[in-house]
């Protein structure tokens, strides 16, 4: 017996239920709705991660989703962007998610973009230095790099890619190339390292790691990583020995990691917390908050090198202010020194791999 009509129509609409297009990908009719589900979106920020599918993209898509100041996350990726795009999209949280997969789609998912986070790249592996990665890294970056001169030149960028002392010099001549450099929008992130400082110190302190602020400067690989004990808030004193724990536990959180992790990845989850604090710092400086400051790689007179993450001020322009290194002490100026001979070599590299 042929089904009645309505029993047909029924069929149809459980399985459109089961089986719902993914009203998230940008594709022809279903766009439109989500268009005008993000016109009653919650007011905030646009956002988008390059790099979404990765190993730190994923748990930073998810942290992002959660942070009230994004009204509009788009996941951009080369491979299963549309996975964690649905995913984390059945979370009830204000902002209204969009994934798009491919190169072709890179400008459409950075289009009227505030804020563009870039975790994008291939993670180090043990044995492997930061050097490795890069040239892999380097390209992609170029290549999204490319796409926001063309699509959102004013977006505040958030670049984590390793090794983040060449990328950040690399992203700086791809959008000099364009005509579109700002030096207050782009910034390296360091805030793991930050992160790091904070809790190994509190560690030995025996306080909360919520309650400890240890500037970090430098750049962010091995010896370029210079925590400034001397500077810790709540201020206190370190033995030699402390110091020198302290110091090579900071510049190695890295490579603990990778090599717990025996072969299955690097820091993406303390790296994603890390990032989602940057940005929200960030996000927090682009609303207009005072008193936002947060250590980053940026272009910077505080050296002679042409990039070296300090404090900044972060605010509706991005670095509105970078802050001067402060009293070093004798451990602290040799540290200094030998960070530079270091990050010098590294900026080069970057800005090489563009002329070139």
């Amino acid at each position: 017996m042929e089904p009645s009509v309505e029993a047909n129509g029924r069929i149809a609409r459980i399985s459109a239920h089961l089986f719902p297009p993914n009203l998230q990908m940008e594709d022809g009719s279903a766009l439109r709705r989500v268009d005008c589900r993000a016109k009653g979106g919650a007011p905030g920020f646009k956002v988008a991660i390059l790099g979404a599918a990765g190993g730190i993209g994923q748990p930073l898509a998810m942290l992002m989703k959660i942070n009230p100041l994004v009204s509009v996350l788009h996941l951009y990726d080369v491979v299963n962007a549309p996975g964690v795009t649905a995913d984390i999209s059945h979370m009830d949280t204000g902002a209204v998610v969009r994934g798009f997969l491919g190169q072709p789609q890179l400008e459409s998912a950075l289009t009227g973009i505030d804020l563009v986070i870039i975790p994008a790249g291939v993670p180090r592996k043990p044995g492997m230095t930061r050097d490795d990665l890069f040239n892999i890294n380097a390209g992609i970056v170029r290549t999204l790099c490319e796409g926001i001169a063309k699509a959102c030149p004013k977006a505040i960028v958030n670049l984590i890619s390793n090794p983040v002392n060449s990328t950040v010099p690399i992203a700086a001549e791809v959008f000099k190339k364009a005509g579109t450099y700002d030096p207050k929008r782009l910034l390296g992130v360091t805030m793991l390292d930050v992160v790091r400082a904070n809790t190994f110190v509190a560690e030995v302190l025996g306080l909360d790691p919520r309650e400890v602020d240890v500037p970090v400067v430098g750049g962010h690989a091995g010896v370029t990583i210079l925590p400034l004990l001397s500077q810790v808030k709540p201020p206190c004193s370190f033995t030699k020995e402390e110091t020198e724990y302290l110091t090579n536990r900071i510049q190695n959180g890295g490579t603990e990691v990778v090599e717990a992790k025996a072969g299955a990845g690097s820091a993406t989850l303390s790296m994603a917390y890390a990032a989602v604090k940057f940005a929200d710092a960030c996000l927090r400086g682009l609303r207009g908050d005072a008193g936002v400051v947060e250590c980053a790689f940026v272009a910077s007179e505080v050296t002679e090198l042409p990039f070296f993450a300090t404090k900044v001020r972060l605010g509706r322009n991005g670095a509105d202010e970078i802050y001067q290194l402060g009293p070093l002490n004798e451990y602290e100026r040799v540290g200094l020194e030998k960070a530079k001979r270091e990050l010098a070599a590294s900026i080069q590299k970057g800005v090489s791999f563009i002329k070139k």
